[in-house]
């Protein structure tokens, strides 16, 4: 995934909070390998100093937290057939797990655009930030691939079948679309987040976000309950398309949407959801690593890479094209155990200790 320029991501103690800030501005922020490994130490380092009582997570620059994942590396590691994307997956789940079990309270700014893997180093943590800038989702299909970072069991806890519209349609989602899907907790508008920071160096997490939290605007999704509830309630994806092309204008748009993604990515992804439920995080990450490394040997995540980001043509060539040629064995085989292989975080989660206050 490339060597890690040491300025990717900057650490820096300001009273008692410890502060990452993701570092790629130009590129959203977007996580290589390299900046995983360090974050993960610097976590588990943090969580065992006494100075520290805070941590907080933000993104250089005015675009956003992270844009996700560098699938540019990702697009060269398969072309290459190599195993580098194995592994930063590997460490970057373990880095969430991490961050949902973290000892202390984790802030996260999630300000501007937050997607895919920035969801994973975010809505994992104990205090998430949403401001009148955020625009969040799992966006995966788009490019064949699947959501992963634990953002599979996030959206199954989302009200009704709200987290199956935004995982299908792959949606950028607002701050109050947040706050309702449950992948944050509090909503601050941008300006305040400098001051806030500021307070944090001294005062506890809960007081310093409750001072700066204002009511957020209301949810489009909420108020669009009704019919996602009842297209989205079963696990046949076509019978979901068929159901939202009859169901309004609103709900028609979401069949079409959907019908432009990988067909693949669609159908994995559906049964992923509904198999996560009442799984721990570590046994959904274990899932989504299968489910992963099964989307790098197929053809629709390359092929999605290079329509998005690579060419840009928008016009990816999907390999099934419809859902119908998706067949229940193809998505049978995206679970199927790894062998020796197995990411195995249920069987060996990630260690942080809590300090014990003096």
């Amino acid at each position: 995934m490339g060597a890690l320029d040491t300025a990717d991501v900057l650490f820096e103690r300001r009273g008692h909070l410890g502060t990452v800030t993701l570092n790629r501005p130009k590129a959203v922020n977007a996580l290589n390998a390299g900046m995983v490994t360090v974050m993960l130490e610097q976590l588990l380092a943090w969580a065992d100093d006494e100075s520290v009582a805070t941590v907080l997570v933000q993104g250089a620059g005015d675009r956003g937290l992270c844009a996700g994942g560098d699938i540019v590396a990702i697009y060269k590691d398969m072309l290459h057939g190599g195993s580098e994307t194995a592994d930063f997956w590997a460490d970057e789940y373990r880095l969430n797990a991490l961050i949902a079990n973290y000892p202390k309270p984790y802030v996260a700014f999630m300000d501007g655009l937050v997607l895919g893997g920035g969801v994973g180093i975010s809505a994992h943590g104990s205090h998430r930030v949403v401001t009148e800038r955020t625009r969040s989702g799992m966006p995966e299909t788009t490019i064949g691939f699947v959501p992963d970072v634990g953002g599979t069991l996030l959206l199954s806890r989302a009200p009704g079948e709200a987290g199956t519209h935004a995982a299908l349609t792959g949606a950028h989602l607002g701050g109050a679309d947040a706050l309702y899907l449950g992948l944050a907790d509090y909503y601050v508008p941008s300006e305040s987040l400098p001051a806030l920071a500021e307070a944090l160096e001294s005062s506890t997490a809960e007081a310093a976000v409750e001072r700066f939290a204002q009511a957020a605007p209301d949810s489009a999704l909420a108020a669009q309950r009704e019919w996602i509830d009842d297209c989205y309630a079963g696990n046949d994806a076509e019978e979901i398309v068929r159901s939202l092309r009859a169901a309004g204008a609103e709900a028609a748009a979401a069949a079409e949407t959907i019908e432009a993604k990988s067909p693949t990515s669609v159908k994995v992804t559906l049964e992923s959801l509904r198999r996560v439920r009442g799984l721990s995080l570590e046994e959904a990450l274990d899932q989504e690593y299968r489910v992963g490394l099964r989307c790098l040997s197929g053809p629709d995540f390359r092929e999605g890479i290079r329509a998005q980001v690579v060419d840009k043509d928008r016009n990816p060539q999907w390999k099934p094209a419809t859902l119908a040629e998706v067949t229940a064995s193809d998505v049978e085989g995206y679970f199927a155990p790894l062998g020796e292989g197995e990411l195995g975080l249920s069987a060996n989660p990630v260690q942080s200790s809590p300090v014990e206050s003096s």
